[in-house]
């Protein structure tokens, strides 16, 4: 039998040998590739770290990559085609090795916290079809290569910071399907050739800087169903064939610079639309009423425009409706509606979907209907406020339990607040305020407990503030101002640790004592109990209010000595006490609060000394009349005292010095009157303008009148006035009422008195006289300048004559304008000079739009140098403007050219990016400065001033456009130059000198369309 069998055995053998030695160099091709692919995953592990269990940490290395959490292969094991770590907190970079898993079909790293660039590797994954980075901190650009990922579907990227212009060469990807850059850097426009991408579903480009115009090819996208351009710099009007893309299924374009009216068919050409939001924009017109006969849409949006008319019919038809929100335009209410001016509420019931309804800011009229508590159960907030509504509130607004807001503010309701309120128990925001709301107020709205603001301000309640207000554990902010209300403040009220806003109960006819339980408010910034008839003394646990920065008790009956814990609030900016019984001495505690800018004593029973220091150091912030028993500090007179005479013997020299020159003037005309007489007396008179009078300048400025006024300063007003030579000056009129007005005086007299400069604003004369009630009458004359302020033109006030503002260049020019000045002060001067003052509204601009340094009221010649500072010879108080205040200052340092220099690099740093430094939509406690550096270099553009950004993309000098790429890379300098100047160090700071040359080094790398300092990117966060 073996015998028989032994050759087909012997076939077999061989058969399965030859198979082996076949297949043996595939299993090595097939090993030897996923070894690459692991030795690519374990690269992208070592640049990334996470605390998650399930995060790359957890790989183990001996074995195969295809068990590793969040890695997928083919089916033969053989390489990895997926690669799925989102959402388990990673941070680091991506490797370029990631680049090496060529046969990668999905990455997914979305909701982590990656950061760095994306590598230019990612992009030969030729079979990618599936890439999500969204929700983490990438930044840099979009890679260039991008067009090598033909495959791909999806491509999602939102919610980083990647920036540049948007790259046109995602518009070659012919496959993809979803593309998602939304909530990055993104600048420039959108180009046309987007409209290739016959396969797009999804265009989502919300939140980015992007410019320019909505291009009419997109209507070319039959399948697009998501076209969401929301929070750009788009303009211009809607291309009508939008309207027509028949598949859209949602439609947001809002908070834009969009205008037009919207088609009154857009419901019929767009019948698929389930999401329509046009807000932020410029509308015109009327609400389409083709949009009410979508039956499907669930959110209609289009407040804030220009949309004047009705609310249309056919709010019944949509019972899918979750959001309808018009307000904040010109809506009126129908006079012929069956269902009343407001009737179109009722017509929303149908809506059972129906979350949020906003028809605020608008002239709607009439009585809110009883059926309002018949909307959906499910309506979360309701705007109705800032209207002409009228009439009382129904009880059964107490049916829509689902309401965390509910606003009714300023209209002309009347009635009581129905105690039904107090059912809302999800309720977070009630507002009431600017009625006529009488009554008393319900104690159910104590029930509220997750109320964290109340305003129930300018009504007519009258009876005691409820106990039961103690029960809102969660409040921030109460304003019960402006009532009737009567009796003590309840004690329950005064424990709510959450307040940390507003605790206002003033002008209401409260009274007895402040109870010490006032400290127990801890975290609150703002408290207001003026005009009441509180007494007592003020409760010495104020101390405990470590938050607050607001504390008015004016016009009240509070009696005794001022506590002086009151210093203790640190960061304490206004004091009022003003109109109450108070006795004593004035705390000298109260001079030890640095953040302190206004202080009314006025109309008290106080006695003593004043203070000299801190505030009271500048006592036109501090206000003392209806004192009489108060008397100023003997040194702090005698100071006052030396100024006057100082500034009569500077007045007495000026004249001789006048006269003196009269003379020199007189025998030079008669020496060479035979030559050119009149050219040469013409010349000396616009050289050396003569002393002019009270009478003069009167009658150059028409009286003073208030039509010639065209600023005020810290000591004085200006006004425009003609000489009776015609030319026009600017006149400044100093205030001497103004405590220092006479220290102001002199120091501009002195600063200007021998310093010339192309960017300093020219003192022309002064005069010192005495006005037509024999009073003195003190007044400087300079050069007028008819562009106005640096201060207009950031506020947007002023516009160039095309109604545009200032371009890269201009605001260039004028930084580079200013510096000039300052480096001359500091440099270039005898005794130099520091302004102590620089700020936009002492910055003016000429016709050419030249830039000039003004209002030298507090500048101090300075006689010291140690080092590479120069800091003046005697000690000063704290002088300047709040925001650009260097921070040495308030800590007693002397005034120098370090501190010019910060106040130089906040100043630039508003002028790009049109925020003030005291700006209150800046983040927390950051200001601008620290609100700059945390976006330096990556974030600029989220920083820049969106008209400045606007401009970039139409900037042209001599004839050539420049490129908003050289733009920016020339910001990035710019700013780095503000930084670097606004260092908390002035050792650290680079002085002014440097800076001017820096900013000419970037204008001319601008201007000659040389590439800037690529550099700086890399660099540390100042760019030097």
């Amino acid at each position: 039998m073996s015998l028989l069998f032994s050759p087909l055995l012997q076939a077999s053998f061989l058969i399965i040998l030859v198979s082996f030695k076949c297949i043996f160099p595939f299993l090595e091709s097939a090993a030897l590739n996923l070894e690459t692919d692991k030795q690519a995953l374990i690269s992208f592990r070592s640049q990334i770290s996470s605390e998650s269990p399930y995060s790359p940490t957890s790989w183990d290395q001996k074995s195969s990559p295809c068990n590793w959490t969040g890695v997928a292969c083919n089916r033969f094991g053989h390489r990895v085609v997926g690669l799925n770590l989102s959402s388990l907190g990673l941070s680091g970079s991506i490797s370029p090795y990631i680049g090496n898993l060529s046969f990668l079909h999905s990455l997914e790293l979305q909701n982590n916290q990656l950061t760095g660039t994306l590598p230019d590797e990612i992009c030969n994954l030729s079979g990618l079809r599936f890439l999500n980075l969204s929700s983490n901190s990438l930044r840099g650009t979009i890679p260039s290569n991008v067009s090598k990922l033909t495959e791909l579907r999806v491509l999602d990227i939102s919610m980083n910071q990647i920036t540049g212009r948007f790259p046109e060469e995602l518009t070659s990807l012919a496959n993809i399907q979803i593309l998602n850059l939304g909530r990055n850097l993104l600048w420039g426009n959108i180009p046309p050739s987007i409209a290739n991408l016959s396969t797009l579903e999804d265009l989502i480009l919300g939140t980015n800087t992007l410019s320019g115009i909505i291009p009419r090819d997109l209507s070319r996208l039959r399948n697009l169903k998501v076209l969401d351009l929301t929070i750009n710099n788009l303009s211009g009007t809607v291309p009508a064939t939008i309207y027509n893309m028949s598949s859209l299924v949602n439609l947001a374009l809002a908070s834009n610079l969009l205008w037009g009216k919207i088609p009154s068919d857009v419901g019929v050409t767009l019948p698929n639309l389930l999401v329509f939001n046009f807000c932020i924009n410029k509308f015109t017109g009327t609400i389409p009423g083709s949009l009410h006969n979508l039956t499907n849409i669930k959110v209609i949006r289009m407040a804030h425009n220009l949309l004047e008319g009705t609310v249309p019919p056919g709010l019944g038809n949509l019972p899918l409706l979750e959001m309808y929100n018009i307000g904040c335009n010109r809506i009126v209410s129908s006079e012929n509606s069956a269902l009343g001016p407001l009737g179109f509420l009722i017509s929303l019931t149908n809506s059972t979907r129906l979350k949020f309804l906003a028809i605020d800011g608008n002239l709607l009229q009439g009585v809110i209907p009883e059926s309002v508590g018949n909307l959906s159960k499910d309506l979360s907030k309701l705007y109705m406020g800032d209207n002409r509504i009228y009439g009382t509130i129904p009880a059964s607004i107490g049916h829509l339990s689902s309401l965390t807001l509910l606003n009714l503010s300023y209209n002309s309701i009347t009635g009581e607040i129905p105690t039904e309120i107090g059912q809302l128990e999800n309720l977070q925001m009630l507002g009431l305020a600017g009625n006529r709301i009488a009554g008393r107020i319900p104690d159910s709205l104590g029930n509220l407990q997750k109320l964290n603001q109340i305003d129930l301000s300018g009504n007519e309640l009258m009876g005691r503030i409820p106990t039961a207000f103690g029960n809102f554990h969660s409040l921030l902010s109460m304003d019960l101002s402006s009532n009737k209300l009567n009796g003590t403040i309840p004690r329950e009220i005064l424990n709510l640790p959450s307040l940390s806003m507003i605790f206002n109960l003033s002008n209401n006819f409260l009274n007895g004592s402040l109870l010490q339980e006032i400290g127990l408010l801890e975290s609150v910034v703002t408290i207001d109990l003026s005009n009441n008839r509180l007494s007592g003394d003020i409760p010495s646990s104020l101390r405990n209010c470590k938050s607050l920065e607001e504390f008015y008790m004016a016009r009240n009956s509070f009696s005794g000595p001022i506590p002086s814990t009151l210093g203790e609030i640190k960061g304490l900016e206004t004091l009022d006490l003003s109109y109450n019984h108070l006795s004593g001495s004035i705390p000298l505690e109260l001079g030890k609060l640095k953040a302190l800018m206004s202080l009314n004593l006025a109309f008290n029973d106080l006695e003593g000394v004043v203070p000299c220091d801190g505030i009271f150091s500048n006592l036109s912030r501090v206000q003392l009349e209806g004192n009489p028993k108060l008397s100023l500090h003997l040194a702090c007179q005698n100071a006052r005292d030396r100024g006057r005479t100082l500034i009569k013997v500077c007045v007495v020299i000026s004249i001789m010095a006048t006269l003196a020159l009269c003379f020199s003037i007189g025998s030079l005309f008669y020496i060479r009157r035979s030559k050119a007489k009149i050219a040469l007396s013409s010349s000396l008179i616009k050289e050396h303008h003569q002393l002019v009078s009270y009478h003069e300048l009167r009658q150059a400025t028409g009286n003073f009148n208030e039509q010639n006024l065209i600023g005020n300063g810290s000591f004085g007003s200006v006004y425009k006035g003609c000489l009776g030579d015609d030319s026009v000056v600017a006149i400044k009129v100093l205030d001497i009422k103004q405590v220092g007005f006479e220290k102001s005086f002199l120091a501009e007299c002195e600063a200007l008195r021998s310093v010339r400069h192309r960017n300093l604003v020219k003192l022309i004369t002064s005069c010192s006289s005495v006005d037509f009630k024999n009073e003195e009458f003190l007044a400087l004359v300079y050069e007028f300048l008819g562009n106005g302020s640096l201060k207009d033109w950031i506020k947007g006030k002023r516009k160039k004559e095309n109604g545009g503002g200032l371009n890269l260049v201009e605001r260039l020019n004028v930084v580079i304008d200013i510096a000039s000045a300052i480096d001359y002060l500091h440099h270039d001067c005898d005794v130099p000079v520091v302004h102590c003052d620089l700020k936009p509204s002492n910055i003016l601009l000429d016709e050419d739009l030249t830039a000039k340094v003004g209002d030298f009221g507090l500048a101090r010649l300075l006689m010291e140098k140690a080092g590479d500072q120069t800091s003046i010879s005697s000690t000063h108080v704290l002088k300047g403007s709040i925001g650009y205040i260097p921070p040495e200052y308030g800590l007693g340092v002397k005034p120098s050219i370090a501190g010019d220099a910060y106040s130089f690099g906040v100043l630039l740093l508003e002028l790009f990016t049109g925020k003030s430094p005291i700006d209150d939509n800046l983040m927390g406690e950051q200001n601008l400065v620290g609100w700059v550096q945390s976006a330096f270099p990556a974030k600029l553009l989220q920083v820049l001033d969106p008209e400045l950004l606007l401009l970039m993309d139409i900037l042209v000098h001599d004839g050539r456009p420049i490129s908003p790429e050289l733009q920016q890379e020339c910001v990035i300098t710019i700013l780095g130059v503000g930084l670097s100047c606004t260092a908390g160090s002035p050792d650290s700071r680079i002085n002014i000198r440097n800076a001017l040359r820096k900013l000419q080094d970037t204008r001319g790398s601008l201007l000659n369309h040389v590439p800037t300092m690529k550099a700086s990117k890399s660099q540390n966060n100042h760019g030097y």
